[in-house]
């Protein structure tokens, strides 16, 4: 993970999750091979990036509910 500052991002195509109906979400845009995340409260906030395999292995760990709250207790 790398961060990224704010300024030089707002070009790219920035997309939030169809059921984020507050604030309280994150975007993400692809960008020169990198994944990248901001957050939705605040747009002018660094950037973070993600490789797209460090990406690929967050998606398959929240797919397979490594993240869910009952894991994260025990």
């Amino acid at each position: 993970m790398r961060f990224s500052p704010a300024t030089g991002h707002s070009d790219l195509a920035w997309r939030v999750a169809r059921d984020c109906n507050t604030s309280n979400c994150v975007t993400v845009a692809v960008t020169d091979g990198m994944v990248a995340l901001r957050d939705t409260k605040d747009p002018d906030s660094p950037v973070l990036l993600y490789t797209e395999s460090e990406w690929q292995v967050f998606i398959d760990g929240a797919k397979n509910g490594e993240f869910d709250i009952q894991r994260l207790s025990e």
